[in-house]
């Protein structure tokens, strides 16, 4: 049976005090470092959102030149067709294979350049979880 005396009163005030306790030394630092953990991460997702548009506008800019250099190609190409009707195929041919090297060599450094800036930017982003992890186990991973 319960009996209500002093000791209750003292559980009671015992609660709040821990409650108090509590809240100042763990809630409040934990929250802290979750909004903080929050704050980064959105801060990163800007970050990767910002490079993946300037990555699509560069690659705009390189479709935008490839089609202006297709357009000079192409008229160099009938000039060099009504030469090489004169000077025959072989001419041609040797025209045709350099443009293709020329604009195989740029798509190839272009996507490497894009690829390599998305790698930096993800792996960037694991090694900020795994601090935060271990900052907040207080202990490594």
């Amino acid at each position: 049976m319960i009996t209500m005396d002093i000791t209750l009163v003292i559980q009671i005030i015992n609660m709040f005090v821990l409650m108090f306790l509590l809240n100042g030394v763990l809630y409040k630092p934990v929250k802290k470092i979750m909004k903080e953990r929050s704050e980064k991460l959105q801060g990163m997702q800007a970050e990767i959102s910002k490079s993946e548009k300037n990555a699509r506008l560069r690659q705009e800019e390189v479709n935008a030149k490839m089609a202006k250099a297709s357009g000079k190609a192409k008229a160099a190409l009938d000039s060099a067709r009504a030469e090489a009707q004169a000077a025959g195929d072989a001419k041609l041919a040797e025209i045709k294979s350099a443009a293709e090297t020329d604009k195989a060599k740029q798509l190839a450094e272009i996507r490497s350049q894009i690829e390599n800036a998305r790698k930096s930017l993800h792996a960037n982003l694991e090694g900020f979880a795994a601090d935060m992890a271990g900052k907040i186990l207080g202990r490594s991973l």
